[in-house]
């Protein structure tokens, strides 16, 4: 998407006219009200389509964060894409330019871990679709991983994004699905932002699949918009919902999961949302931009108490 062509694209003069904070999340010429903006102690940050796209880093990205560290606002990058472990994750940004810690980060995967682990700490046995990766993740915490064979019986069933998906396997996750095993998602999302030129069907597309030849949806979708992503952020930094600023760039995850986490919901038009989007939304964003650089703005005038 060329930025500069975009109906909300910034200009070198001013960026009221491009960005506007206000009740419903459209852009208007309105100076917006900056006094939740000087609330915001802790950024979420989604990952793809919001600092990076595929394997293409944002120019806006570094300056973004650089400025975030400069003024003492603190930053998670928060993913919904369970493809890649914690250290996956951090090698992935290093190669990109972007360093980060195993504290900065908080993925589908770990969510969907840890509540397994919490609320139902005798399933064990999973028969899991998800990348090496991510199956090596959950081998790590403790789980067991059963086999592609009908004596092999799991306790309970996960499924993620898997790009290493077989039929076979999608055939036997949905045999124990329709079984009335336990089944749980690790992520809604139905695509995956990328710069190729290609579709990558995601979690929630796989589920979709499953559902229309079982009858059956997830029992538990982990992730965005799930608010207990970001509940962990808060009671690890011990801040409160209206101090954090959740940024992405989708309404159905990332606004979704703002919103009912009562914090603050930043959508950026550089990955999959469009205004389009914004308009036929039934819950809007808090503000809407381009990128993370329209929003380092303002909370940089609302730091320094100034009018953009």
């Amino acid at each position: 998407m060329d930025m500069q062509k975009h109906p909300l694209a910034p200009n070198n003069e001013s960026i009221m006219s491009t960005v506007t904070l206000s009740p419903n999340g459209l852009a208007s010429g309105a100076t917006p009200d900056l006094a939740c903006l000087r609330k915001i102690a802790h950024v979420a940050l989604d990952m793809d389509g919001t600092i990076y796209k595929g394997g293409t880093l944002f120019p806006w990205t570094p300056p973004f964060l650089a400025k975030l560290r400069e003024h003492g606002i603190g930053y998670t990058f928060l993913t919904n894409n369970p493809s890649k472990s914690v250290s996956d994750y951090l090698a992935h940004l290093k190669k990109m330019g972007l360093s980060a810690t195993q504290e900065e980060m908080c993925t589908s995967s770990q969510a969907t871990i840890q509540y397994l682990k919490t609320h139902f700490p005798a399933m064990r046995r999973l028969f899991a679709l998800g990348t090496p990766s991510m199956l090596e993740e959950f081998a790590r915490a403790g789980f067991q991983l059963t086999a592609d064979d009908p004596a092999d019986v799991p306790d309970g069933v996960v499924v993620g994004f898997d790009m290493t998906l077989t039929y076979a396997r999608l055939c036997r996750a949905s045999w124990w699905i329709h079984q009335g095993k336990p089944y749980v998602a690790t992520n809604p999302d139905r695509v995956c932002p990328t710069d190729k030129p290609t579709v990558l069907v995601d979690c929630g597309s796989i589920c979709a699949c499953i559902e229309k030849a079982t009858g059956r949806a997830p029992d538990i979708v982990f992730g965005k918009p799930d608010p207990a992503m970001l509940s962990g952020i808060l009671e690890r930094h011990g801040l409160r919902p209206e101090q954090v600023a959740m940024v992405g760039d989708r309404i159905y995850t990332d606004v979704e999961m703002a919103r009912r986490a009562g914090a603050f919901g930043v959508l950026v038009l550089s990955g999959e949302a469009t205004m389009t989007d914004v308009a036929q939304a039934e819950h809007k964003p808090d503000l809407t931009v381009p990128t993370l650089a329209e929003f380092g703005q303002l909370l940089l005038c609302a730091r320094e108490q100034k009018t953009p």
